[in-house]
């Protein structure tokens, strides 16, 4: 969606660079690499593509429920998405890359973690608290019959839905790519990290499993807090605007305090990521925590 797609790629970027951080660590620019090129090409040949396929096949939803047809949209704002969605992500790498400079592994994941909640809470709250309406309705199968607040397909979204069925053949595209990056990446990085022991470097289906959990289920679940929360003060002060100008700033404060300082839950998830930074010993909580992790007889260490 063209609201949203600037926010993903933003979170792209800063994920590529988050998973590569010990490779960008010893790198002087941040944009002379194999790394920043696997970006760029993922984010030109795949992402800003897609979001323009979605936009002319599907000019409504692509727009959550905005546009009416394409004579609705002016041209710069079409070629300014197409921009944004390689610009935008070039930013999260870069802003990664800073953070990865400065010795700061957790505050490069960090990074696409926020961008991930922000993602997701466009897509579940909007602007007006219907972003999940907007985003479960497709116009397509309804004739072309526009969306209306208080619409929606629902669970049926999700099978009935020619929107959700180009989506499921554009992940099956991102999927190598994405696998990759978070695979490769930080278990090359750890492996030519010669402060790091061969037990601490983990099975690649154990980081698969941490990234895209942190992705899609928990960045997930604390967007949809987070719209819960603008919803309950929309209607409690009866205004959409103090429900955001309170609830926002007060999810990131509560947010920042209980999930995300040093030794709090999204740290610990990051924790298993990049396994450790510059300079810090890896405590035993974690190495037993990491050594622990199993399903069934899989074991995620070498």
């Amino acid at each position: 969606m063209v609201q949203v797609d600037v926010v993903w790629a933003y979170a792209f970027g800063a994920g590529f660079a988050a998973c590569s951080a010990r490779q960008l660590e010893k790198q002087e620019t941040p944009f002379n690499n194999k790394w920043y090129t696997f970006t760029l090409l993922f984010l030109s040949i795949l992402f800003a593509p897609s979001g323009i396929y979605l936009l002319w096949q599907f000019v409504q939803w692509e727009t959550m429920q905005v546009a009416k047809t394409f004579t609705s949209l002016p041209a710069w704002l079409v070629c300014g998405f197409a921009i944004t969605n390689i610009t935008q992500g070039i930013l999260g790498y870069w802003v990664s890359y800073k953070f990865i400079k400065k010795k700061n592994y957790y505050a490069a994941h960090a990074n696409w973690m926020w961008a991930w909640i922000l993602f997701w809470f466009i897509l579940v709250c909007g602007w007006d608290c219907t972003g999940y309406q907007r985003f479960l309705y497709d116009a397509s199968v309804h004739n072309g019959v526009l969306w209306t607040p208080g619409t929606h397909m629902g669970i049926t979204f999700f099978y009935k839905s020619n929107v959700w069925w180009t989506l499921i053949a554009m992940a099956v595209c991102f999927a190598p790519m994405l696998i990759h990056s978070v695979q490769n990446f930080i278990i090359k990085g750890a492996q030519e990290d010669k402060t790091l022991s061969a037990d601490q470097i983990p099975n690649p289906l154990l980081i698969l499993g941490f990234s895209f959990g942190a992705q899609w289920i928990v960045c997930l679940g604390l967007a949809i807090l987070a719209a819960l929360m603008v919803m309950g003060l929309r209607d409690f002060t009866g205004s959409i605007l103090l429900g955001y100008l309170i609830g926002v700033p007060l999810f990131i404060v509560l947010a920042q305090l209980l999930l995300f300082r040093r030794g709090m839950p999204m740290y610990l998830i990051a924790k298993q990521l990049y396994i450790k930074e510059p300079g810090e010993s890896l405590s035993m909580a974690t190495i037993n925590l990491l050594k622990n992790s199993s399903i069934g007889r899989l074991k995620f260490y070498r």
